[in-house]
């Protein structure tokens, strides 16, 4: 199977601090992957990376074979879509919100109109449509954000950390329709997370790390039962929601 993404060699600094080296990842068309680790290990710095959205020390990024200098980040943005912890709506319709990333693609008025209210839906919330987006509870708030990220329909999801702030019967209830929506799409993805009960349902692949390096790679399963070392065995073992 072909790459989707690939990162070689990426290194990103802070205030003359190196807070990330990652010297290899790849992920393939309808892959799912969890960048897993604490607090401050490197995973929104990695994101964050990956989305051109803060620069790089070193390193090179691959979309579909074609490295992304900096000429090309505004169109290799919108080909992927990010999600945030925090909704970050815009002080208008919720159905305005989802149309808007596909009007500022170019698409029609009426049809950008058409395919939020498609992508409302497959996310249970296009009852709330006509609703102030500041006037959503979390839950309804990050559902419209992940309605609003799919409508473009993006060939890579990347999500920072998107149930954090929602309660537990909330975080479940929205994790279960993602990992179905995913499914179903067959969007590749990448999610960001210190819960590894989240990272078990949703993805293919887990990659652990630790103060802005990678420690351990490979599927779910293999990473809990054959930890490399004894960071990873406890935290693997021992977190599970806030």
């Amino acid at each position: 199977m072909s790459v989707l993404l690939e990162v070689e060699n990426l290194r990103v600094h802070r205030g003359g601090v190196q807070v990330l080296e990652f010297p290899h990842f790849a992920i393939k068309p309808e892959e799912k992957v969890a960048i897993v680790g604490p607090n401050g290990a490197g995973k929104s710095s990695l994101l964050l990376s990956l989305a051109c959205l803060i620069g790089r020390s070193h390193g090179r990024i691959r979309f579909k074979g074609d490295e992304v200098l900096p000429k090309d980040e505004v169109t290799y943005r919108r080909r992927i879509a990010v999600v945030f912890q925090e909704p970050l709506l815009f002080d208008t319709t919720v159905l305005d919100n989802v149309a808007e990333g596909l009007r500022i693609r170019g698409m029609a008025r009426g049809e950008a109109r058409d395919a939020a209210r498609e992508s409302l839906g497959v996310f249970k919330v296009l009852h709330l449509e006509r609703r102030s987006a500041h006037k959503l509870s979390g839950g309804e708030a990050q559902r419209v954000s992940l309605a609003r990220a799919f409508a473009v329909r993006p060939e890579l999801l990347l999500m920072d950390e998107p149930f954090t702030s929602l309660d537990l019967p909330t975080r479940i209830a929205l994790a279960e329709d993602l990992g179905r929506i995913l499914h179903e799409s067959g969007t590749a993805a990448i999610i960001a997370t210190h819960d590894r009960l989240e990272a078990f349902h949703l993805v293919d692949r887990l990659v652990v790390m630790e103060r802005g390096a990678v420690v351990q790679q490979g599927i779910p399963k293999e990473v809990l039962e054959q930890p490399v070392n004894a960071f990873v065995a406890a935290f693997i073992r021992t977190t599970g929601g806030n």
